[in-house]
């Protein structure tokens, strides 16, 4: 299992204990010796001989955490003061607000802000709809919306639990890209109601971002939004992450001196990112791809846990009707995409693929196998993580899409807009500084938003996305 310290597992320790020397060395071994890391170690407050300081602690999870308490509460002479989890202090009071975009000065601001001046622009909107992308918000702003029945790594925790997830990809549309954008987390759960609820809200929006619905429902929602609405709808789980996916791939295979078309490639999950992914990879050019569930590999008439997505996929992939669990299906293949759930895989799972294999374990937390150790039989890994080289996330896509989207007044999300985002995002690597643990660009790199924005823009002229 990868465990690694994160800033998501942070404590901040108030310690008090006497102002001697190796009194402070003592207590950072300690740490050092539960496997932690030690950040900044303030001092709060000096007591005569005695010293209060704040130390801030990175843990792998919450467990950790706790042994690390323990292990300070058991050093003589030291004192636990208080223990405070950086990361529920970050979220307190949430992580967005509304803030008014023109000045509220006096009277003479009021009358045009609000009644009676307001009258004047509802009116003329009223009679010309189209009116609202100038005088109100809707030209800039998104809907989040999800049920919470599929938040990534924890399941349904329902529209409460997914509220903190919504806001935090609020803050990224707004830092990103200048995108007001709001989190709709909805006490509705069926496909007729999730329609019903975003057809209704949707006048004050120019688009529409699903989030974190569960499969198969996330593919008919956004099929039917997609129909009835005039705006674009864009599921991120599916075509996010198979833009970032595809983007990533496309510089892989040029490391590896390897062409789409031509190599076997294995997806492992078939929920939404994974049925995205593989649609995607076949508009963009693949030949031979084997797609596995829980119960291997996919292909017609098969009987055991199908759907009809998965029948779908089977339909689309397998030509040779392959009947294997997915370490057979590694055998010989080129690269494999996992989307599906942590530790499936040994490293030395991984010794049957092709020469110079690509492996991205996209399963977050924890990847489908450990990313260090599949380096030995891989040329090229990536994750979905922050804290290893190659992080594949929809941060690099949804930014960029939705801007371009909006900045023409897009109706819908094309095929090429999609391929279109994937190429720029790779396009931003040149060749001569493409490395294996450098394929994608970095999540905070300011020139991707602007690049798909561009990209996407152009290709909604041509596709019919206007």
């Amino acid at each position: 299992m990868l465990v690694q310290s994160s800033p998501s597992h942070s404590l901040t320790i108030r310690l008090r204990f006497e102002r001697r020397p190796g009194a402070l060395a003592k207590i950072a071994t300690t740490i050092g010796e539960m496997n932690a890391l030690v950040g900044s170690i303030p001092i709060v407050k000096i007591q005569g001989n005695l010293v209060i300081r704040d130390f801030d602690i990175y843990a792998s999870d919450e467990n950790h955490e706790q042994r690390i308490i323990e292990a300070l509460k058991a050093l003589p002479e030291v004192e636990v003061i208080s223990v405070s989890d950086r990361t529920f202090q970050y979220h307190e009071g949430g992580k967005i607000e509304i803030t008014p975009t023109k000045r509220l000065a006096g009277r003479e601001d009021l009358s045009m802000a609000y009644t009676p001046g307001v009258g004047r622009i509802s009116t003329a909107i009223a009679n010309n709809s189209d009116l609202a992308f100038k005088y109100t918000m809707k030209s800039n702003s998104v809907a989040i919306v999800t049920d919470g029945s599929a938040v990534l790594g924890l399941g349904n925790i329902g529209p409460l639990g997914a509220i903190p997830v919504m806001e935090g990809k609020s803050m990224l549309f707004k830092e990103f890209a200048g995108i007001n954008a709001f989190p709709i987390c909805l006490n509705v759960s069926t496909t007729d109601e999730i329609v019903a609820v975003v057809k209704a809200i949707s006048p004050v929006f120019a688009a529409i971002n699903l989030e974190d619905i569960s499969a198969p429902r996330c593919f008919e929602i956004e099929e039917r939004l997609t129909g009835e609405l005039d705006i674009p709808v864009f599921h991120d789980d599916q075509h996010g992450t198979s833009i970032a996916v595809l983007a990533a791939l496309r510089n892989a295979l040029k490391r590896v001196e390897k062409r789409l078309s031509e190599i076997r490639l294995v997806v492992s999950g078939t929920g939404a990112a994974g049925v995205a992914c593989v649609k995607t990879m076949l508009e963009a050019g693949a030949r031979h791809i084997l797609c596995c569930d829980s119960n291997g590999a996919l292909y017609p008439g098969r009987s055991e846990g199908m759907n009809p997505i998965k029948e779908e996929l089977a339909l689309l992939t397998n030509p040779e009707g392959i009947q294997v669990p997915l370490k057979e299906a590694l055998v010989g293949a080129d690269a494999f995409i996992g989307l599906s759930a942590g530790n499936l895989l040994e490293p030395k799972d991984l010794a049957v693929m092709a020469p110079r294999a690509i492996v991205f374990a996209l399963a977050n937390p924890i990847p489908e196998v450990n990313p260090w150790e599949a380096l030995d039989y891989a040329q090229i890994v990536a994750t979905g993580r922050s804290d290893f080289p190659n992080q594949i996330n929809n941060a690099l896509v949804f930014p960029g899409i939705f801007k371009g989207a909006l900045s023409v007044r897009a109706r819908k999300i094309t095929r090429e807009m999609r391929l279109a985002a994937s190429v720029a995002i790779a396009g931003l690597i040149p060749d001569d500084e493409l490395e294996d643990q450098y394929i994608i660009p970095g999540i905070f790199n300011k020139a991707v938003c602007p690049a798909v924005a561009a990209a996407v823009g152009d290709a909604a002229a041509f596709s019919g996305g206007l």
